[in-house]
């Protein structure tokens, strides 16, 4: 019989980076922001490489400068510490600064063809010095050693497979900026999924296809708001639960994690209605839920990893299905048009295909942990 592993020997077994797939994931939301709304291709008879040599424009903002440096940063940042197991810091830090230039160069060519972007050589630049500053940070941190504290705290807190768990963590503050109809309520796609497949099929005999609803939908009353504030606030706890080796770190991640949800949701609102309004949507239904995703949260703690996923799967397809229930308000509509027609443009992207996709990968991902074979604990108290 194969003796268990002991806990010294699983501290310090390699694991799997998290850095790569969360780069590949910013790279995919670049990608849509910097090509939104893809519609009205042309050719306008020039090169696309033509705005490289153009004069530098005459206007400009600080929100600009700041959205183009920071929009490439992460991506800098998440390349160069993929690189960074090479063990060549200047190395890792250039291949992620030409990698990120190089996407961005991709981008702004691409837009030559869509008549709603216009190419910048200005914002080439700004990019490429986002994502070099975003390696340059990197690199330092490995110089100071952030790096390896890092992977050993990883090693004491975190089974070896928690790779795809800490990206779907990550993930989930920035999926939470973008304005919820419910708060703390990811994965409400089913009237706008309805909406774009009948416009997709109008004029087509596939359209008598459509199965038609008898009712239109109804708004979500007090009770099932609460259950749903209460499962998404409690989803990512139980995805920890899932990889957290010991209950007294279960204990301070499900804290963490509660008041990041509440801070990211505060500041989505203040960023939608304005700072006076940063905690207008914590009203009698949304305060309940969150004290019973902290009762909840307290109670699941002695789960082994196996059950925290099933209970995630419950949480997740129960939360999906009485959301997606309910209709878009209307001053939530509202909202939505100064994220995608004002200001917030160029983040749209990023922040609403992950409030859309989040809540369906977690739950692909608790369905792929629960149907293979569950490691053996190494310390649960």
């Amino acid at each position: 019989m194969a003796a268990r592993p002991s806990p010294s020997r699983v501290a310090t077994a390699p694991h799997k980076t998290s850095a790569w797939p969360l780069a590949l994931a910013m790279i995919c939301l670049l990608v849509y922001a910097s090509l939104y709304p893809f519609s009205d291709w042309r050719d306008q008879g020039i090169s696309p490489f033509r705005f490289l040599t153009a004069p530098w424009p005459k206007y400009w903002t600080g929100f600009d400068v700041a959205i183009n440096i920071a929009g490439y940063a992460p991506v800098g940042f998440l390349l160069a510490l993929s690189a960074l197991r090479s063990g060549r810091i200047t190395w890792a830090v250039t291949v992620a600064a030409l990698g990120a230039g190089l996407l961005s160069l991709c981008m702004e060519t691409l837009q030559s063809y869509l008549p709603s972007r216009v190419p910048s050589n200005v914002d080439l630049a700004l990019n490429t010095l986002g994502a070099w500053l975003g390696a340059c940070m990197a690199g330092w941190l490995e110089k100071m050693g952030v790096i390896s504290h890092w992977s050993r705290f990883r090693a004491r807190w975190l089974a070896l497979d928690a790779r795809g768990a800490l990206v779907l963590l990550a993930l989930w503050p920035v999926a939470l900026l973008f304005p919820a109809s419910v708060p703390m309520g990811l994965g409400q796609v089913f009237e706008r999924l309805e909406t774009a497949l009948a416009e997709a099929l109008a004029d087509t005999p596939f359209l008598d296809w459509m199965p038609v609803r008898d009712i239109e939908l109804q708004p979500l009353v007090p009770g099932a708001e609460l259950i749903c504030v209460a499962l998404g606030a409690l989803i990512p706890c139980l995805l920890g639960y899932c990889v957290i080796r010991k209950t007294w770190q279960r204990a301070v991640f499900s804290w963490v994690m509660l008041a990041t949800g509440i801070a990211v949701s505060a500041l989505s609102a203040a960023l939608s209605y304005g700072p006076a309004h940063a905690w207008a949507w914590l009203d009698v239904p949304v305060r309940s839920g969150l004290a019973l995703a902290v009762g909840l949260a307290l109670v699941l703690l002695p789960l082994r990893r196996r059950g925290a996923a099933a209970f995630a799967l419950l949480a997740l397809t129960i939360h999906l299905g009485l959301l997606n229930q309910a209709p878009a308000g209307a001053y939530f509509s509202q909202t939505l048009q100064t994220w995608e027609q004002g200001r917030f443009i160029r983040f749209h992207g990023l922040a609403q295909w992950l409030g859309w996709l989040w809540p369906y990968a977690a739950l692909l991902y608790v369905l792929a942990r629960l149907s293979g074979r569950e490691p053996a604990p190494v310390s649960e108290l």
